[in-house]
């Protein structure tokens, strides 16, 4: 049985990036998909946990995601459940994710995948990695986040 989605439009999230790094600007791509691929996601089978975005000749990959295929579905092909798949944006935002990649410092990473109007969208978002005191700093502060609206309740 697939996890629970927070929304029913979400196909799968990747909760490790908003610890992991400092989210800047996030855009929505289109993506690439193969038949199996878009039955494979209809059932909530995906993983983006070890994916990350890459750009190789001014295009854009999603890298590491991990599709699992149905059996039924994979009869007469050979699925590779993790091949780069192509993501779709406009000029200018591919140009300007090349120039903070390469000038910046940035890397962009998947955050969630989602059904938009029958296809398969993909946020993404220009980010930088956080050091390990500023995730022990987000901890605290979630933490007394919780504990402040524990007391608030009583």
């Amino acid at each position: 049985m697939p996890a629970k989605s927070p929304l029913p439009n979400t196909i799968a999230v990747n909760r490790k990036a908003r610890y992991d790094y400092d989210l800047e600007d996030s855009f929505e791509a289109g993506v690439c998909l193969e038949g199996w691929e878009v039955k494979s996601l209809r059932d909530n089978r995906m993983q983006l946990k070890e994916s990350y975005v890459g750009i190789h000749r001014g295009e854009v990959f999603l890298i590491g995601a991990h599709i699992s295929p149905l059996k039924s579905v994979s009869t007469h092909i050979d699925p590779n459940p993790v091949r780069p798949r192509k993501l779709l944006l406009h000029g200018r935002e591919i140009s300007r994710l090349i120039g903070a990649t390469e000038r910046e410092g940035y890397t962009i990473v998947p955050l969630s995948l989602y059904w938009v109007r029958g296809k398969a969208k993909l946020r993404i978002a220009l980010a930088k990695g956080k050091k390990q005191h500023d995730k022990r700093k987000a901890i605290k502060q979630r933490d007394w986040s919780r504990q402040k609206q524990r007391l608030l309740k009583r």
